[in-house]
C-alpha cells in the first residue's frame, strides 16, 4: 500500500512536508504578533471553514494596497476553487490583519476585464509577483508591454477588500 492509499481508498498524494510547513509559518508569525515583518507584502485573512466550520486564517500576498482608500487587492492563483476565495464568495464580510492592525472588510469581486487592468497597472511596481501571476495563468510575458499582463489578469480571480473609514478593529 502506498503512502497515499488507506484501506483501499485512493487519495491524492500530500504536498511536500517542507512546502506545507512554510505555508503555516506566516499565520504562526502573525499569531505571535510579528505581522509587521511582512511589511506590505502579506495580510492575514480570516474566513469560515467549509460548511460553517471553524474559523480559518490564511496569509495571502497583497497585489496592491491603497492606504488612503483602505483597500487591498488579492489574487487567487489557485483559481475560484481556492478555499479562502469560495469562503469570501459565500460570506464577503470578514476581518484581516495587516501588520499589527485588524480591519473589518468587505470583499468585492472585480470582473475579468477589471482583473486585466489591475494586473497591468500593478506589474511595474511588483514585477516578480506579476511574473508569478502570469505563470500561474499560463501566459508568456516574453513579448513585454502591458498586454500579456492584461491577458493573465483576465484569467485570474481577483478580490478587492474594502475597509470603511475608521474600521480598524484594534
Amino acid at each position: 500500500m502506498t503512502s497515499h492509499q488507506h484501506a483501499g481508498v485512493d487519495r491524492p498524494p500530500r504536498s511536500g512536508g517542507r512546502r506545507r510547513r512554510l505555508a503555516r509559518l506566516p499565520p504562526a508569525l502573525y499569531r505571535m504578533g510579528l505581522g509587521p515583518v511582512f511589511g506590505r507584502r502579506l495580510l492575514l485573512l480570516r474566513h469560515a471553514g467549509r460548511d460553517s466550520g471553524p474559523d480559518r486564517r490564511v496569509a495571502l500576498e497583497v497585489v496592491a494596497h491603497d492606504r488612503g482608500e483602505g483597500t487591498w487587492i488579492l489574487a487567487s492563483c489557485h483559481g475560484p476553487e481556492a478555499a479562502w476565495y469560495r469562503a469570501l464568495r459565500t460570506r464577503p464580510k470578514t476581518t484581516i490583519q495587516f501588520g499589527n492592525r485588524h480591519y473589518a472588510v468587505t470583499a468585492h469581486f472585480p470582473s475579468a476585464e477589471e482583473g486585466g487592468e489591475i494586473l497591468a497597472r500593478c506589474a511595474p511596481a511588483r514585477p516578480r509577483a506579476a511574473r508569478r501571476l502570469c505563470a500561474s495563468a499560463g501566459v508568456d510575458i516574453a513579448d513585454g508591454g502591458p498586454d500579456p499582463y492584461r491577458r493573465a489578469g483576465r484569467r485570474i480571480p481577483f478580490v478587492r477588500l474594502d475597509a470603511a473609514p475608521g474600521q480598524c478593529v484594534r
